[in-house]
């Protein structure tokens, strides 16, 4: 079968609570508005972005046999997913959201110990590129895609944090978040000196993403996207981000174009609630860009 992004790894559900500050102080009982289970985590998203913007979607995963999976395989009902039972149950997060938007995750892997997504859940699938999450059962995943781009997010990686390293390594394009870098440019060039990537972004939210290739060896800053409206929930931007940037790749754009297209995926994902319910479509995708431009 032929796909333009198989996507390995990381489905899960949040929980989303909206809380009236973060970080919360304590107290023994908070109202909150009403709790909801979405699907969520990042492989989910990327996918689910990639598939809003007209690409052909591939998802594999161990998914729960549980009422949390059954939720992510009617969300996924549009897209390719072929997945195998995870022992421990569905992958779950809790999310703290804030009312400038801003989250806090608590996340239970349900991980397994020598648990690993099983090759014959992809096999036959010729992707034109594959996006591995940083989950511990796709951690083996990476000689079975020789020959093929592989990119992966790291997302809040220290810099030095050793689980990291063989996503960081075995990739050609890695994403990353500035939130918990010291100095993100030196962590970039870590990256390139030490693995295989030629692309690392590292992204810093309202203040756009830095860029760095092997060809340039130039660390580059770009801006962020306009937003589109205010501010409703900050989850799923760096995925959203991953996917129009993914999507910029595959049709063949420029390096410069892709980045604003995840910049300006990533911005749309701030204003709709929830974490990949709502990902942003391929025309008003392009329209933005385009408006973001001139």
């Amino acid at each position: 079968m032929r796909a333009d992004v198989l996507v390995l790894g990381g489905s899960g559900v949040d929980t989303t609570v909206y809380v009236p500050e973060l970080p919360l102080p304590y107290r023994d009982t908070y109202h909150v508005p009403p709790v909801v289970d979405r699907i969520g985590n990042t492989g989910s998203g990327v996918a689910l972005g990639c598939h809003a913007l007209g690409l052909g979607v591939v998802f594999a995963d161990l998914i729960g046999d549980d009422p949390q999976g059954a939720l992510i395989r009617h969300a996924l009902r549009g897209i390719d997913c072929r997945w195998g039972p995870a022992e421990a149950g569905t992958t779950r997060s809790v999310l703290l959201v804030g009312p400038d938007g801003r989250r806090l995750s608590l996340h239970d892997p349900k991980a397994t110990p020598g648990e690993r997504l099983p090759e014959e859940l992809y096999t036959g699938v010729d992707a034109a590129h594959v996006h591995v999450s940083i989950t511990e059962r796709c951690r083996d995943v990476f000689p079975g895609l020789e020959g093929r781009p592989v990119s992966t997010d790291l997302h809040d990686w220290d810099g030095a944090d050793d689980y990291h390293k063989d996503f960081a390594y075995r990739s050609d394009l890695v994403f990353l978040s500035a939130t918990a870098l010291k100095d993100p440019a030196a962590a970039m060039r870590g990256i390139l000196g030490r693995g295989r990537a030629r692309t690392v972004v590292c992204t810093r939210g309202a203040d756009g993403c830095l860029v760095l290739t092997r060809d340039s060896g130039e660390v580059r800053a770009f801006p962020a996207a306009p937003l589109p409206g205010p501010v409703a929930d900050s989850n799923g931007a760096g995925d959203a981000f991953v996917s129009g940037f993914l999507y910029g790749l595959l049709r063949g754009r420029p390096l410069e174009e892709s980045v604003r297209l995840g910049a300006v995926a990533g911005a749309h994902a701030c204003t709709v609630t929830g974490t990949h319910e709502s990902p942003i479509s391929e025309p008003l995708l392009l329209a933005r860009a385009q408006a973001s431009a001139g």
